[in-house]
């Protein structure tokens, strides 16, 4: 599957949204992608996860570790179609990410970090953090859609099988908040 056909069917199924919203990261644009909306549908994410798992070839992945709430979904097919375990981490009291529920990983297992969507990259790093504070080895970062046009740096290998070039802003940069536009706040961080 190209890009362009994931990207499609990202926007059939209403994934791409045009207007005035606020990002997990607190940045402003005016494009938000919801993978939820293809995800809810279990042969989408099972086309979507294949072609990345074809595109990247990933050999050995033991678990699949995703941000809650939005990488949940996304990380369990790719962990399904690699014969893995998937793991979410999960913000704690204080709004840290951390392994809950009885999860762990072991030193040295072999772990791809899953992502819908990557913005800044900021709930990503907190999940690499999580697994190496845990001595896993991290083999990469597999995101449905890199909404930076690929300029989120990491420092491990990343893979997308969407690549789109959004612009973000800052809130007293933000266009569309001095026009007066009625901003949107979609995401599943309060």
């Amino acid at each position: 599957m190209e890009a362009s056909e994931a990207l499609k069917l990202l926007e059939q199924a209403g994934a791409v949204r045009r207007g005035h919203f606020v990002l997990s990261s607190g940045l402003h644009s005016s494009v938000y992608v919801q993978c939820a909306q293809v995800l809810q549908h279990p042969e989408q994410a099972a086309r979507l996860a294949a072609a990345l798992v074809a595109k990247a070839g990933w050999k050995g992945v033991e678990t699949v570790v995703a941000p809650a709430l939005g990488g949940v979904v996304w990380g369990y097919e790719l962990a399904r179609q690699l014969g893995a375990r998937a793991l979410f981490v999960e913000r704690n009291a204080e709004g840290r990410f951390e392994l809950r529920r009885g999860f762990q990983l072991g030193r040295g297992e072999r772990v791809l970090v899953a992502e819908d969507v990557l913005t800044t990259g900021g709930s990503t790093r907190e999940t690499l953090g999580v697994a190496r504070a845990s001595r896993a080895e991290v083999v990469g970062v597999a995101a449905l859609v890199d909404r930076s046009g690929g300029s989120v740096e990491l420092n491990v290998r990343t893979w997308a099988l969407v690549r789109l070039d959004l612009e973000t802003y800052a809130v007293g940069e933000c266009p569309q908040c001095r026009n007066g536009v009625p901003v949107e706040k979609p995401g599943s961080r309060r």
